[in-house]
């Protein structure tokens, strides 16, 4: 794990939580509205809908969840990573679950939610399966994103979390300020898509509505 003393990204010991990017968007009571038409926006709005009702029925929490802090934090001890996230793709990306260093650890400490289009997140989201990044500036593609700077994140490792029903709910991810070798991106990815799998697990158990 990366020495303190050696860290790029320090932040005062009394900094408060980074505000991650964000589009200034906000939730609405019972989800979005459908807009009609059929283009990119439509369906997102369509499937942002689905994913509001089915999280509903399923009786999942939107907010900050203790079991969901707790998967996360078993996720990045797991990859020997200093960030994790159960995230839910809502009005903004929203982590019911992190796991992060402490205040005063001199890391930066981010909230608990993000624009829709920032991270790699929405890349999971797109292609419905894991994206491993032992170095996120080993690919153009990559390497230009918003959170890269905001946050000094160097490798990245996501997988879905994909309902029974085919809707994808969101994801989980680890991040670091670390590169990782490339021999340890196999490792790692099963690490984030085993998480993804408990934490459908925990949302089966969660009591219906």
């Amino acid at each position: 794990m990366t020495d303190q003393s050696n860290n790029r990204y320090p932040m005062p010991q009394s900094a408060p939580p980074l505000s991650l990017p964000h589009r200034g968007a906000r939730d609405t009571p019972g989800g979005p509205s459908v807009p009609p038409g059929t283009g990119p926006l439509a369906r997102q709005a369509h499937e942002l809908a689905r994913r509001y009702e089915l999280l509903e029925r399923l009786g999942v929490p939107t907010v900050a969840s203790e079991g969901f802090d707790e998967l996360a934090r078993d996720m990045a001890v797991r990859a020997g990573f200093l960030y994790g996230f159960v995230n839910l793709f809502l009005e903004e990306q929203t982590f019911v679950g992190l796991h992060q260093p402490p205040a005063d650890s001199g890391y930066v400490i981010v909230g608990r939610t993000m624009s829709r289009d920032h991270g790699w997140c929405p890349e999971v989201m797109s292609r419905k399966k894991a994206l491993p990044l032992h170095d996120v500036h080993a690919s153009p593609r990559f390497s230009g994103n918003a959170v890269v700077d905001a946050v000094g994140i160097r490798s990245y490792f996501g997988a879905p979390l994909i309902h029974d029903s085919g809707t994808v709910l969101g994801t989980v991810c680890v991040i670091d300020p670390e590169k990782r070798s490339l021999n340890e991106a196999r490792r790692l990815r099963d690490i984030v898509i085993d998480a993804g799998g408990q934490v459908m697990e925990h949302i089966a158990r969660t009591p219906v509505r």
